[in-house]
């Protein structure tokens, strides 16, 4: 299984984008994982929320495959605690799905079309994150993930 990340919009902080990179190198160790970056809309500021929403999804629906497994990280998700979430990700790999694909959406959301699309919602944490930051703990919690799964002793419990 192959796991990407979709965000919206690049990093401006230098502190996060090198711990989001530390984050992603040591997962590669474990899976084929991808960061891929949507730009940031143009002329964001003339768009209503809606279609701000709408022409995000658009943009989030061009980057899928029909097999992908879309998971949108989102407040109204499942919330998990580490171990539970390593569970979840073995599932999914020994169902075989080919790719699975975590979405950070733009600052209002997802649109409809991308709700109906996803196969499942996951919550950080009832606590709202900037966008950036979501980038770094979803990275660091797959990594931890995969360490519970090979009991390697980065998670204490």
């Amino acid at each position: 299984m192959k796991i990407k990340l979709l965000v919206i919009g690049k990093t401006d902080n230098k502190n996060l984008l090198q711990l989001i990179n530390e984050y992603q190198n040591r997962l590669q160790h474990y899976i084929k994982f991808d960061l891929e970056v949507i730009p940031d809309l143009k002329n964001a500021k003339n768009l209503s929320e809606q279609q701000q929403k709408e022409k995000e999804g658009a943009l989030i629906l061009s980057k899928l495959n029909s097999s992908d497994f879309l998971i949108l990280l989102d407040e109204k998700g499942k919330e998990f605690r580490s171990l539970n979430f390593a569970d979840f990700l073995q599932k999914k790999m020994n169902s075989g799905i080919k790719q699975l694909v975590l979405v950070v959406g733009g600052p209002y959301g997802f649109s409809d079309e991308i709700y109906k699309k996803a196969q499942s919602k996951i919550s950080l944490s009832k606590m709202t994150f900037s966008h950036q930051m979501i980038r770094l703990f979803i990275v660091e919690q797959l990594y931890r993930a995969f360490t519970i799964l090979r009991n390697e002793p980065y998670h204490h419990e």
